[in-house]
């Protein structure tokens, strides 16, 4: 029992390492979100601190994923994502994937008249994303291109590209995101058939 133990705690180090490089926070912002001092995580990424709730918690909150992802707990063996969403600069925000590796998809509702008044503010950072409209109209900023994405209508690029998204108009829209791993592609097969 100890070794599992053992092994579960030396795991949460790199695990959070990993959430915050994916999330692109540095250290520093990660303190003055969590309240957690620098040193502190630090230490605790690289395995010289055991981590307890009252890190883990502020760090759980941070990153938008559930306790048992930041400790690896053993999967229960139910498949049922059971969402938890969260606000995000006046959108809402709803998790379908609880792996903090590899794809990270959501659904994102962009409330009616949210961005009307807002600049673009593009940003860009690691990783390749997929986006498809469900419904609304989406306008989408990539580098000095300017879309306008209607409902059925699907987009990709790399996020190495200044990007934007907002309202094309004052209704609201909603939307599907997929965050991949830089270098990682939807890959589409279909099985010939002859007629």
């Amino acid at each position: 029992m100890s070794d599992e133990f053992d092994a579960v705690l030396s795991s949460v180090g790199p695990r959070l390492r990993d959430l915050r490089r994916r999330s692109g926070a540095t250290l520093a912002t990660l303190s003055e979100s969590t309240g957690i001092p620098i040193s502190t995580l630090s230490r605790l990424e690289s395995g010289q601190r055991k981590p307890g709730l009252e890190l883990l918690l502020p760090l759980a909150k941070a990153y938008h994923v559930p306790l048992d992802e930041l400790v690896g707990a053993p999967a229960s063996g139910d498949p049922r994502v059971h969402p938890r969403p969260f606000n995000h600069n006046g959108m809402t925000v709803i998790p379908l994937t609880r792996k903090p590796g590899g794809l990270q998809v959501r659904k994102q509702i962009l409330p009616a008249g949210l961005t009307d008044r807002l600049e673009p503010d593009l940003r860009s950072h690691e990783g390749y994303h997929w986006l498809y409209v469900l419904s609304g109209r989406l306008r989408m900023i990539l580098g000095s291109q300017d879309f306008v994405l209607a409902a059925g209508e699907v987009a990709e690029f790399d996020t190495h590209l200044p990007h934007w998204f907002g309202n094309a108009d004052a209704d609201p829209v909603e939307f599907l995101s997929i965050l991949g791993p830089q270098g990682e592609r939807f890959h589409v097969k279909a099985r010939y058939r002859p007629g």
